[in-house]
């Protein structure tokens, strides 16, 4: 086990504590995303671990050694550990390069070169080497923050939102090259996001936060099948949520279905469909089920009027259809 918080309690002042008896385990070279509304203490979290701040009561051992925060680091932060914030702080007098290759010993300058080359080649800022960092975007210097947090390996790399200001296009490619590089290289990773399927196809588990409680932790697959509740379900993307009554009214064997979950047919329960919109990968319908609108994703537009649906898995046909 790398990580392992035990009971952990903290609060910023008198008032209720934002974590009461809080544990968390995680193992080496593992990714683990952490979600939740705003100020379900996700960023905290992440302070706690790097030793940035005070716990009351409880324990944090990481590596099998035992973990004291600020209290017993002189510099703040844990060597082992690189945390990447939502603010950077990067050297202002200095190059990307540079700041890059803070952390890097400078005994062999031909590997620090090839290192610092290989680091910004992950984050595409190669053209970049030479610039001061006033120069950058928001984006841009957020890619510096994490190439120069990647520069020493660490056994475990804290990222506090870190694909909020990249566009797109390149959070696509970065992202693929940051996880492959933490899996070649061991590190493991603990990832807070607002959405989660940024990050979804290298995670191995998901916390679910909300109020300064783990709530719910299971593999994405898990997660997906079985979120916890209503809130935690609607923190996965576009849900349709049907209580007990409709459930029974319509045969369904779960509280909740995602819209690509839901599957035009030939045959079914019959719907209207009010609205077909192009959502890219897929169409977006709005549809009437006797009284209760739901969203239904479809590979093809589906035209306004009566169609049927079905909730389970849907025949060779009907993957046609949808």
């Amino acid at each position: 086990m790398l990580l392992n918080l035990e009971n952990i309690s903290f609060g910023y002042g008198e008032d209720r504590p934002l974590f009461e008896g809080l544990n968390l385990t995680m193992d080496a070279g593992k990714v683990l995303a952490l979600i939740g509304e705003s100020g379900s203490g996700k960023t905290t979290l992440l302070s706690l671990i790097y030793g940035l701040l005070d716990w009351q009561s409880g324990k944090i051992f990481f590596d099998g050694e035992e973990l004291y925060g600020p209290k017993a680091n002189l510099v703040p932060g844990e060597a082992e550990m690189k945390l990447v914030a939502q603010h950077y702080e990067l050297m202002p007098y200095s190059t990307v390069s540079e700041n890059v290759g803070k952390y890097i010993s400078n005994i062999d300058l031909g590997a620090k070169r090839r290192k610092v080359d290989e680091l910004l080649h992950i984050v595409g800022l190669q053209d970049f080497a030479g610039v001061l960092p006033k120069y950058l975007s928001g984006g841009q210097k957020q890619r510096v923050a994490i190439a120069q947090a990647l520069s020493k390996s660490p056994k475990l790399l804290l990222l506090d939102e870190p694909f909020s200001n990249l566009d797109y296009a390149r959070r696509l490619e970065i992202r693929e090259r940051i996880f492959t590089f933490a899996r070649k290289e061991n590190i493991a990773i603990i990832i807070s996001t607002h959405d989660l399927n940024e990050v979804l196809p290298w995670t191995d588990a998901v916390v679910v936060m909300r109020d300064g409680a783990i709530i719910q932790t299971a593999a994405p697959e898990e997660l997906y099948e079985s979120p916890i509740d209503t809130a935690a379900a609607e923190l996965l993307g576009e849900v349709n949520i049907f209580n007990e009554d409709e459930q029974q009214k319509f045969g369904l064997n779960k509280w909740f279905y995602f819209p690509h979950r839901i599957y035009f047919s030939d045959e079914g329960i019959k719907v209207t469909v009010k609205e077909s919109r192009f959502s890219g990968s897929h169409y977006r319908n709005k549809a009437d089920m006797e009284g209760k609108e739901i969203i239904i994703y479809s590979a093809r537009r589906i035209e306004p009027g009566t169609a049927h649906i079905r909730f389970d898995k849907p025949s060779s046909a009907d993957r046609q259809i949808s």
